[in-house]
């Protein structure tokens, strides 16, 4: 995974635009909160703001837990934020997210039941770092999209194009099942 973003689903005809009303954007969290103050820190929060703030301006709706949590500073009992992640990636239209280094092992278990939910999936990839076998053998059950970048906001132009290209090869293989 050395490109900047990687199909492994077909290709999307030319004036195909899906329709993105929602996505569920997940990360990394506990292992990134602050000890001290129990916070994300601004450079450890920063790509999730990024991203959140460049969807809604596009007018899609963001679920996100680092922000509904306000960045640790009211983080949700387990029995609760897990309900609620699991049902707002149920409806979302997309699910987005960026899966740690080391891993993440809550993020993991969403893009899991991304997988499971039938999710068109985009993975960010941070340039140079090894991701588990599972994260990179995803494509094979279901449709996704890798963004391998160096920095999200200059790889915010790829996103956007893989966010069309998943959804349009997730439908495609829909009409195809």
């Amino acid at each position: 995974m050395t490109t900047e973003s990687s199909t492994h689903a077909g290709t999307v005809a030319a004036g195909d635009g899906p329709d993105i009303r929602s996505i569920f954007l997940a990360g990394p969290f506990l292992q990134l909160l602050d000890p001290a103050t129990g916070e994300m820190p601004e450079g450890a929060r920063a790509p999730f703001d990024l991203l959140i703030k460049h969807f809604e301006a596009q007018g899609i709706s963001v679920h996100n837990a680092h922000r509904r949590e306000a960045w640790g500073a009211e983080l949700m009992r387990p029995e609760v934020c897990t309900r609620i992640d699991q049902e707002e990636i149920r409806k979302a239209d997309v699910f987005v997210a960026l899966p740690g280094f080391p891993a993440s092992p809550g993020t993991h278990i969403e893009v899991g039941w991304a997988s499971a939910f039938d999710k068109p999936i985009v993975l960010l990839l941070e340039r140079g770092r090894e991701y588990t076998f599972l994260v990179q053998g995803l494509h094979t059950v279901a449709t996704v999209e890798y963004v391998v970048h160096s920095d999200v906001a200059s790889a915010l132009p790829a996103v956007d194009r893989a966010l069309r290209r998943v959804v349009s090869n997730h439908r495609e293989a829909a009409r195809r099942r």
